[in-house]
């Protein structure tokens, strides 16, 4: 469970997936989207893979997807969604210094 935490904690966006998973896919679509560089851990091709894959769902996450944004389990694709939908996806993301955004300034007087 500790090395999950580690990585996870490693950046600003992490993703826990399989290269087989097609949500998993849509997921880091939508978040690199915004403009976000999530770190990517395929579960199925890591060396600790079936290690994290069980300390994963000891946190109570289902493996695959498992997103941390800010360093904080945000959970699966589910919770993702629903944070896009509700409009809350990228105030996340901004928080976690995972994407900037740019002010627009009006003209000087």
């Amino acid at each position: 469970m500790d090395m999950v935490i580690k990585l996870g904690t490693s950046s600003a966006v992490v993703i826990f997936t399989k290269s087989s998973c097609c949500i998993s896919y849509s997921i880091e679509t939508l978040i690199r989207s915004f403009g976000a560089n999530p770190t990517i851990y395929e579960l199925d091709t890591h060396p600790n893979g079936k290690q994290m894959e069980k300390a994963l769902m000891e946190l109570g996450c289902q493996p695959t997807p498992a997103i941390i944004i800010g360093k904080e389990l945000v959970g699966g694709a589910n919770e993702i969604m629903s944070l896009n939908v509700r409009g809350k996806l990228k105030q996340l993301l901004i928080r976690a210094n995972a994407i900037w955004f740019k002010v627009e300034q009006g003209p000087l007087q």
